[in-house]
């Protein structure tokens, strides 16, 4: 059998090759006049290709779907049983299998993925891999399709500029900051509250403020598999 070179490349212990990375966004969701409808995934995507960049961790690539909370609106999502049943635990068996992986961060920038912290013990057992769910690119972005997501976009080349002047048109796309998602505003008070300041203060494109966005979500993650690694 081959012996491989574990301590080759830019690795951080060649113990991280026992990590997987796995962006968990959304294919299938709107994000105004500006931003494409898988803009969760791309972002997640390029925030867990550039932490295994930098630590040697294996990037294992997206999960195809996402689910959401009932009161959102904005998409096509799939249960949370289903995706965690059906999706992500054969996913994470083929990756163990095949990888030789003892442990998987997941990467999420989809707010209706939060649901999976919540299986996360299941998750464990059924896959027979730590699992790390990192959450920190929802967690500083802001409202949906807002200034903190346009400019990671614009950062990340996924912006139609030419149509920002009509992002705002709330009659033509609610999802923007959830302004014209009258259930999911009701139902949650942070929803409410950044639906509020979108349609006060409107939205831009700031690409410093991208900049930092993507780098504490990058940090964070290289964060967590760092932990892993000196768990070990």
């Amino acid at each position: 059998m081959i012996e491989l070179r574990y301590s080759s490349g830019n690795v951080i212990s060649p113990d991280v090759h026992k990590i997987g990375v796995l962006a968990v966004g959304s294919h299938l969701e709107n994000h105004g006049a500006a931003l494409p409808i898988d803009t969760d995934s791309k972002i997640a995507a390029y925030v867990a290709l550039e932490a295994s960049l930098r630590t040697g961790a294996k990037y294992v690539g997206v999960l195809y779907v996402a689910t959401e909370y009932d009161y959102v609106k904005h998409g096509i999502h799939i249960p949370i049983e289903v995706l965690v049943n059906n999706e992500l635990i054969p996913f994470l068996k083929n990756v163990k299998n095949n990888l030789n992986l003892e442990s998987v961060v997941l990467v999420n920038a989809h707010g209706g993925n939060v649901l999976i912290k919540d299986h996360l013990k299941f998750i464990k057992k059924n896959s027979q891999l730590q699992v790390v769910f990192n959450n920190k690119i929802v967690e500083v972005e802001g409202p949906h399709a807002g200034t903190g997501e346009l400019s990671m976009g614009a950062v990340l080349g996924i912006v139609d500029e030419k149509r920002l002047d009509e992002h705002c048109k709330f009659n033509l796309y609610p999802e923007v900051g959830m302004v014209g998602l009258t259930e999911a505003r009701i139902a949650n008070k942070g929803i409410e509250n950044g639906a509020k300041k979108v349609a006060e203060e409107g939205v831009c494109v700031d690409l410093e403020i991208g900049e930092q966005l993507l780098e504490i979500a990058v940090r964070d993650v290289v964060k967590d598999i760092g932990d892993l690694v000196n768990k070990k």
